[in-house]
């Protein structure tokens, strides 16, 4: 019985995950949900109380795993200016990814205190290791450096997601390329 219930929820979750993809959080929905997995609209409420309880389980899920393959990309770079590189890229490299769509929709959305503090923990960690890599570049503030630098490749996820008239190749390259240039002290 407890394998069927978690073999559930991970379809739940699953289903939650492509409906953030496809439509963002308007189109996370109970009824949505209950439909994409074949369950009664009243058997997705025993799995989650609610759309805000859904988004905190797929940021517990999700975001350690796409955090995960950043900070893994990074530790294979050589040097502080190969890590930060290593950073934007791969961030923009999983943008087509289900599981970092749906991140990049939940991260977008109006989430409950909860939820935030669980993707601004994740997302700590990925800081924490670009702090350490301008630090390594003699930044005399490292973290000021690393905001600053999330927000480029934050601005570059958008502008890829949106399907801008430029490729995602050279969106990936202008964020590269500035962030380089940009992180120099």
């Amino acid at each position: 019985m407890a394998e069927h219930r978690s073999m559930q929820r991970a379809a739940l979750l699953d289903a939650a995950r492509s409906l953030l993809s496809e439509g963002g959080t308007e189109a996370l929905t109970f009824p949505a949900l209950a439909e994409r997995t074949g369950l009664a609209r009243s058997s997705v409420y025993e799995y989650f109380r609610s759309r805000a309880a859904v988004v905190e389980e797929l940021c517990e899920v999700d975001f350690p795993v796409w955090a995960a393959e950043v900070e893994t990309a990074m530790a294979a770079a050589d040097g502080a200016e190969a890590k930060i590189e290593a950073y934007v890229r791969k961030q923009l490299e999983l943008v087509g990814d289900r599981r970092h769509r749906a991140v990049v929709a939940i991260s977008a959305s109006e989430l409950d205190a909860g939820a935030r503090e669980k993707i601004r923990a994740a997302h700590g960690g990925l800081i924490a290791m670009i702090v350490e890599a301008l630090g390594g570049l003699g930044h005399d503030q490292p973290r000021l450096a690393a905001m600053l630098l999330q927000g480029v490749v934050d601005a570059a996820v958008r502008r890829i997601e949106l399907g801008a008239a430029e490729h995602p190749e050279t969106i990936t390259e202008a964020a590269v390329a500035m962030t380089l240039r940009g992180v120099r002290p």
